[in-house]
């Protein structure tokens, strides 16, 4: 809608997981760096957690890029894990297989023991990545997670579980120290700074194919203190700013049109249900949504 106007190819801030516009700010080069490691020297399994909105999907669907491309890993990943536990074993199998599973738990970790050794032998390592980890229901799922981590060799294991979840997730993962035990690495992705937040809106817009400056330099501050340094809120109010300038036919953003979607947005949110009546905003039990 706004792109010509602006000089660009497309829009730079949508809040979707598209691996070609991540900036990598020392954060996340370091929690990408490690889930790699995990993978790659064929370790147990690895958390990463942050707050919403801090890039953590985005860094998922970098690291299944990175995997694709070396064609050494066979990968499942699992984008919601609300199922019980047979059904989440089922779902990994399905991946694995791509056929018809079947309902007997014994015989899915009988298929699944099959599939790893098969993996190795042809020099492929097994990797199951869990985004969201934080809705998994039960601690069940985690034992049968850990009970995946029972086949291994005498000196590596046979596939690597990368968790991927909000703060909370930590807690849960604390309190099974079976689970704990096998875990290489835990990283915690915390927000940008001023000045990541700055650069993370022009690489943005550079790989959008801007050629010119969209913001005056003082609008960066005022975006960073808008949106706490939190990526997906960054791209809220640079998205909105786009638009409003383009409506008001700005030849460059200045402070004042952010100062103003600020106000709209902490209006917005203050308007948002917060009781126990269901709505678009909640999950029918009072319990506020992430969206």
């Amino acid at each position: 809608m706004y792109e010509d106007f602006w000089g660009l190819k497309e829009k730079p801030f949508e809040n979707t997981p598209d691996p070609r516009f991540i900036y990598y700010s020392q954060k996340h080069k370091e929690a990408l760096a490690r889930l790699l490691y995990v993978v790659r020297e064929h370790k147990g399994a690895a958390l990463l957690t942050g707050e919403f909105g801090s890039g953590k999907t985005l860094l998922s669907r970098v690291l299944w890029h990175e995997l694709q491309q070396e064609n050494r890993y066979h990968a499942v990943f699992i984008l919601n894990p609300r199922l019980t536990a047979l059904e989440f074993i089922q779902e990994i199998t399905h991946q694995l297989t791509g056929g018809q599973v079947s309902d007997s738990k014994v015989e899915l970790f009988h298929q699944l023991h099959k599939i790893f050794y098969s993996n190795f032998n042809v020099d492929k390592h097994t990797v199951i990545v869990i985004d969201e980890a934080q809705a998994i229901q039960g601690t069940d799922i985690f034992e049968e997670l850990r009970l995946l981590l029972n086949f291994q060799l005498d000196n590596a294991f046979l596939l690597t579980i990368i968790m991927i979840g909000q703060p909370e997730l930590k807690s849960v993962i604390a309190n099974l120290p079976q689970l704990t035990q096998r875990m290489a690495v835990k990283y915690h992705l915390t927000k940008l700074d001023e000045f990541e937040t700055r650069e993370y809106i022009l690489h943005r817009l550079e790989v959008a194919g801007s050629t010119r400056p969209v913001f005056e330099d003082d609008c960066f501050r005022e975006i960073y203190l808008a949106a706490s340094g939190t990526p997906r809120k960054i791209n809220t109010v640079c998205d909105l700013a786009l638009l409003i300038g383009f409506g008001s036919g700005l030849k460059i953003i200045d402070r004042k049109t952010i100062v103003k979607i600020t106000e709209d947005l902490k209006y917005s949110e203050s308007d948002v249900p917060t009781s126990s009546t269901p709505s678009a905003y909640s999950d029918g039990q009072g319990k506020k949504l992430d969206i």
